[in-house]
């Protein structure tokens, strides 16, 4: 497999960088929940929410942790996998929709 063909930079950022923030965020959401809705939290109602989560919010940040951790391993194990390019485009336009996903999903807090 010729790994010259994606250029160092964006294997480098890809391959490690972005996992290892999707990992921290699955660490947050999952293992310290509370931090979690602190960090989302710009209103008193938030900032109750975080101090008491209800079940179906600790389960919801569970969810959430295991997804972020499934496109962290997804991204790296699929593209150390490859050098094509072809292959590479694909999964990072999944993970761009995804991320514009996420993005939207913030625009109640802003």
């Amino acid at each position: 497999m010729p790994s010259n063909s994606i250029p160092l930079a964006y294997r480098l950022f890809f391959l490690y960088i972005e996992p290892i923030s999707a990992i921290v965020g699955a660490f947050y959401a999952g293992i310290r929940p509370r931090e979690y809705l602190t960090y989302l939290a710009s209103s008193s109602a938030l900032e109750k929410l975080a101090q008491s989560p209800t079940t179906p919010t600790l389960i919801s940040l569970y969810q959430l942790s295991y997804l972020y951790l499934l496109f962290a391993l997804n991204e790296h194990l699929v593209l150390s996998s490859t050098a094509s390019l072809r292959t590479w485009r694909r999964v990072l336009f999944c993970l761009l929709i995804a991320d514009f996903g996420h993005l939207a999903t913030m625009a109640p807090l802003a």
